[in-house]
């Protein structure tokens, strides 16, 4: 039964206060269908609605709330009911959800927790945002080397139900270091009496707490694992990060990276729950800063004012042209700030990328060059077709150079990239693009060159 068809009885079912319905249709949704039809119905029916669920069925719909829309339901639990639900979340959600929590009520959840279960919260809570730490779980499977595959899948047994993934098994040396990693799959297939050690693979790729958090999505991505292991710093196994996370890890950064290469902030939470006053402060800096990098291509105009005047058919080609270079201009910085982001290129390459975009820049000119020359001889004869011909050529490969080279400029400042947004450098491009049309227009026609 599809997702509209169970949220519209499920909510004729909570008109009418059946009880006996509620849990029927709630057994058919997934976690994830039930987060949204809470995030559509608002916090009041979700206090409603998690009261049918046990506490660890609740804990999964809870996840897959937003930050914001978790806190709102958070403000009516008590501080028994948040701790019960803290713990019964994937370790590394608790510890999102308890860093958004106000200090006092912190306290108070933590005194009313286990000791083991406060311990953990605290240590996954104490790592910094966008590193490992801060999104990696202490749910995973442990085993010793010394142990069969039989006694291997008997201890797993016990501990698989805490486990956030028990595909892939760490083997633990008697300090607690990593020392070697296998699949559930390799242990179900292994004879019952071989030992773990000779069944683990000893080259484990891990990370430590500290390293960014897209360079774990990246490494997963590269070696194509379930899971990373997070050491302290040595060797000492203290969590791990699952391929979800790092789906959700890459995500947010794809989105981060959109959001500044349009000149927009970071939004925390996402676009449907910010605020008014957040999208306009989000988006007022660059743009006010954009107005005044666009005075130099008035400037520019202003500049050759006498050549204007004296061909006026000339204002009619300056749009399609400098457009034509800040577009052109996009297009090498975004493919620039994705290579750079993913890897694909270093600053080492810019000399060689220089000179390939500038052979790729040279045949789009030209190509879009012919196709208004063609324009340019309609509107005003040979002289002007040649002028727009030869702009086009120009003003594409300024504006091709421009925007591959200014990602590479940030990095090495050691900036964002991703701040070489279109915005940016259509503003350059623009600018440079008046003066690159109306100098070629004074040459060519003849014109004395103003000042």
């Amino acid at each position: 039964m599809s997702y509209n068809i169970l949220a519209d009885a499920l909510r004729a079912a909570m008109v009418r206060q059946d009880r006996d319905g509620i849990r029927h249709i709630l057994n058919e949704l997934q976690p994830a269908d039930l987060a949204e039809f809470v995030r559509q119905e608002g916090a009041a029916s979700a206090q409603q609605l998690l009261t049918y669920l046990p506490m660890d069925e609740r804990a999964d719909v809870f996840g897959y709330l937003e930050p914001d829309e978790q806190l709102e339901i958070a403000k009516d639990l008590d501080d028994l009911q948040l701790g019960q639900l803290l713990a019964h979340m994937n370790a590394d959600e608790g510890a999102d959800l308890f860093n958004l929590l106000e200090q006092a009520r912190q306290d108070a959840i933590l005194r009313g927790m286990a000791k083991e279960e406060r311990e953990d919260l605290r240590r996954l809570a104490s790592y910094a945002e966008g590193t490992a730490g801060a999104i990696m779980t202490s749910d995973y499977v442990v085993v010793p080397a010394d142990l069969t595959a039989r006694e291997a899948l008997d201890q797993i047994r016990l501990t698989a139900p805490d486990a956030e993934t028990i595909y892939q098994i760490y083997v633990l040396d008697e300090q607690q270091r990593i020392a070697g990693t296998l699949s559930l799959r390799e242990l179900i297939l292994a004879p019952p009496h071989r030992r773990i050690e000779e069944l683990m693979t000893h080259e484990v790729v891990s990370a430590s707490v500290d390293t960014p958090q897209e360079e774990v999505a990246k490494l997963i991505a590269r070696y194509d694992i379930l899971a990373l292991p997070i050491t302290n710093g040595g060797d000492r196994l203290v969590g791990i990060v699952t391929y979800d996370d790092a789906m959700d890890v890459a995500e947010a950064e794809a989105t981060e990276d959109m959001h500044k290469g349009a000149t927009i902030g970071k939004l925390e939470g996402g676009l449907r729950s910010a605020s008014l006053a957040t999208l306009y402060r989000k988006r007022v800096g660059w743009l006010v800063l954009l107005v005044f990098a666009n005075i130099f291509s008035g400037a520019g105009i202003a500049y050759f004012e006498e050549t204007i005047e004296a061909y006026i058919v000339l204002v009619f080609f300056l749009p399609l042209l400098v457009d034509s270079g800040g577009n052109a201009g996009s297009q090498a910085a975004t493919l620039m700030v994705r290579g750079l982001a993913t890897g694909d290129v270093r600053f080492r390459d810019w000399g060689k990328l220089l000179g390939r975009e500038l052979l790729v820049a040279s045949a789009l000119g030209l190509t879009m060059g012919l196709a208004v020359a063609t324009l340019g001889m309609f509107r005003g004869g040979p002289d002007i077709a040649l002028v727009v011909a030869l702009s086009m050529v120009l003003i594409v490969i300024v504006g091709s150079l421009i925007g591959m080279s200014l990602p590479f400029l940030l990095n090495r400042m050691k900036l964002d990239p991703a701040t070489a947004s279109a915005p940016l450098v259509t503003s350059i491009a623009d600018a440079s693009g008046v003066l690159v049309y109306f100098g070629i227009a004074t040459a060519v026609l003849g014109l004395p060159t103003p000042g």
